[in-house]
């Protein structure tokens, strides 16, 4: 009587690249057989025959030029079996264009950046029009080694999955103990009948919209009834809408092309923005049109010569209306643009910069820029005049800084009026102590800078010291001897209140 074989047989785990001879299926010897011993070797059963674009697909997967260092090997290797068991089980392996299929490794990244809403699932693009996989093999996809049943594993023959009516998946798992685990039928395996992993399947089988039939086909663009097939932008969008006059709305989520405005659109907005302000004056509106005209130009991306004049008009406008807030930003982008070479008034707005952080008392932004200034930069008149004006202050010499005040060029003078109270009440202070008992005012006028000795009257009144006004024959005087310690203190109370510190 015959023997018995004394173990079953089981093919070797085989890699993509290696060739093998196709084996008998059957490998049962019905011959009597030794005793098994641990050098024998089990015979080979089948295994597929490959195309050599599905080999070189995997070689390209693998080769050192492609691999990226923040994409784990193991986890390619699963994204590899992923696609081409999608392509074995539709059928597709041989018209799936494979050279231009993208790697495991861009799958992975792409899947990375998805958000966490997204209603698309972590399927393989394989967008090969003759690729387009069913519902069906999507389920097949859902399911991990765990819950596939034995009819799934018998169907065919992978490197990774072998054709001999058992789940080796389960057959290479061990547990520490013979407790089952939650959803686990008697023999340690998973039912496929419980309902837990049946439910949680159903959430990723929502059915595909009638609208969309590629939806139908392709897993990766699942949509729902009442949800279109969202597109993500490639590339900076192109306005459609044709209005000279538009709110500005702070953007949540991606500009819609039928709100924003195109190039063209634009530059006729800007010039009839132009004349409505000199026009009517009404600054609200006119910076809110200009922050609307902006935020056009930046959804699409739109860098030119058009762009530096729209933010120069708007930082002047600011500026005179003493809006430090709008002019900051639009002093930041104007910085960022100057140094693309697109023209426009780089002198003007660097004298700017200087004057504001006298303003702002911002000494090491200051510092940064007289180190980055140029020969050139500093022959330019504005910002000579600016430099001008910082040295004047910083050697205490109040006569020249006032003289600089009434020859301010451009819009200078608007921001130097924003400092020239502290400054004139510092002034004051170096006055009383230098004359003494007391000076005409007409001198105070002309010294500090003021249009009428009326103008100087009121700025004393204003700051708490008309009991040092003394009106005589020959005009009124300024009794210097009171105020010293007076002048300091208001000098100090007028630093002390908050002002805008951001630096430009």
């Amino acid at each position: 009587m015959p023997a018995t074989a004394a173990f079953t047989a089981v093919a070797a785990r085989r890699t993509f690249g290696t060739q093998h001879q196709p084996a008998s299926t059957h490998s049962l010897s019905t011959s009597p057989v030794p005793p098994a011993s641990p050098s024998a070797n089990p015979p080979d059963k089948g295994k597929r025959d490959w195309p050599p674009q599905v080999r070189s697909y995997v070689q390209r997967s693998f080769a050192d030029g492609n691999i990226l260092p923040d994409v784990d090997r193991h986890e390619m290797e699963i994204k590899l079996k992923q696609v081409i068991s999608h392509s074995v089980e539709a059928g597709t392996l041989a018209t799936v264009d494979w050279d231009n299929l993208p790697l495991p490794q861009i799958m992975i990244q792409d899947e990375r950046r998805r958000p966490p809403n997204s209603h698309f699932p972590s399927i393989s693009p394989i967008q090969n029009g003759h690729s387009d996989l069913t519902n069906e093999s999507k389920s097949n996809k859902r399911k991990s080694a765990e819950f596939a049943s034995s009819d799934d594993t018998g169907s065919r023959s992978l490197p990774w999955r072998q054709s001999d009516g058992q789940d080796h998946f389960e057959s290479r798992v061990s547990y520490p103990d013979k407790r089952p685990r939650n959803g686990a039928g008697p023999d340690g395996g998973f039912s496929k009948s419980n309902q837990a992993p049946e439910a949680r399947k159903k959430r990723f089988q929502a059915a595909p919209s009638a609208a969309s039939p590629v939806a139908s086909t392709r897993p990766w663009r699942i949509t729902t009834s009442h949800d279109a097939e969202p597109t993500e932008p490639k590339g900076p969008i192109v306005g459609r809408c044709q209005d000279l006059e538009k709110k500005y709305f702070r953007l949540t989520s991606a500009p819609n092309p039928d709100t924003v405005r195109p190039l063209h659109v634009l530059e006729k907005t800007l010039d009839h923005l132009k004349k409505k302000w000199r026009r009517e004056n009404k600054y609200p509106y006119i910076c809110d049109q200009f922050k609307s005209l902006r935020q056009d130009l930046t959804v699409q991306r739109i860098k030119t010569s058009f762009t530096v004049d729209a933010y120069e008009i708007h930082a002047r406008i600011a500026l005179e209306e003493g809006d430090l807030s709008e002019y900051n930003q639009c002093q930041t982008q104007l910085r960022a643009l100057y140094a693309q070479n697109l023209g426009g008034h780089p002198y003007e707005f660097l004298a700017y910069r200087i004057l504001y952080f006298l303003h702002t008392s911002n000494r090491t932004d200051m510092n940064d820029v007289l180190a980055d200034l140029t020969p050139t930069e500093k022959r330019h008149p504005a910002v000579k005049h600016a430099l001008d004006a910082r040295s004047a202050l910083a050697l205490g010499n109040y006569h020249r800084f006032f003289q600089l005040y009434l020859e301010t060029p451009n819009m200078g003078a608007y921001l130097m009026d924003m400092f020239v109270g502290r400054e004139r009440l510092s002034a004051l202070s170096a006055v009383c102590r230098a004359y003494k008992p007391d000076v005409r005012l007409r001198f105070v006028t002309e010294e500090l800078g003021f249009d009428s000795d009326e103008d100087c009257a009121r700025f004393i009144c204003e700051h708490g010291a008309p009991h040092l006004l003394d009106e005589r024959d020959d005009g009124v005087h300024l009794l210097t001897g009171k105020g010293p310690g007076f002048f300091d203190s208001a000098l100090k109370a007028a630093s002390a209140r908050p002002g805008v510190k951001a630096s430009v």
